[in-house]
């Protein structure tokens, strides 16, 4: 699978760890920065992996701050994205099980490198289930196509 992975400075570290992890599985990682530690602003990010997998240009994204939740607030602002902010795996199974997750976020302050390759494994894993699930996640994308 090709995959896109994004960060902030916060989350350098166990980006490129995630990134290893991924690469170990036999997937395609595709690095849209940041690749330094120098403060940088996690929206630029988020956008830039999200609009990858909303293209097509990778199959799912992965996306990591501090906590998470800013970046996967910019990811989710792309059309098409189900970003999913999660700290724990259970989360992670059901939000592709049930939601069919295109995206995942997780916080390089709030989890550490372990937990985060257990929610990386999970969800990579888990396979949607469709059926009464397609109507709720359509019913999501609907409210998108609604707009303001």
């Amino acid at each position: 699978m090709k995959i896109g992975i994004g960060n902030d400075h916060a989350a350098l570290e166990m980006k490129l760890q995630i990134k290893e992890f991924l690469e170990e599985m036999g997937h395609e990682v595709v690095d849209y920065g940041t690749h330094t530690k120098e403060s940088c602003d996690y929206p630029v990010y988020g956008e830039k992996v999200a609009r990858a997998v909303a293209s097509g240009e990778v199959e799912q994204g992965i996306v990591i701050c501090g906590t998470g939740v800013g970046i996967s607030l910019a990811a989710n602002k792309v059309r098409g994205i189900r970003c999913v902010v999660c700290s724990e795996p259970y989360s992670a199974r059901l939000s592709k099980e049930h939601n069919n997750a295109n995206m995942l976020a997780f916080g390089a302050r709030v989890i550490g490198i372990e937990m985060a390759k257990m929610i990386v494994n999970e969800w990579l894993h888990a396979k949607f289930l469709g059926a009464r699930h397609q109507e709720r996640v359509d019913m999501i994308m609907a409210i998108e196509e609604k707009g303001m």
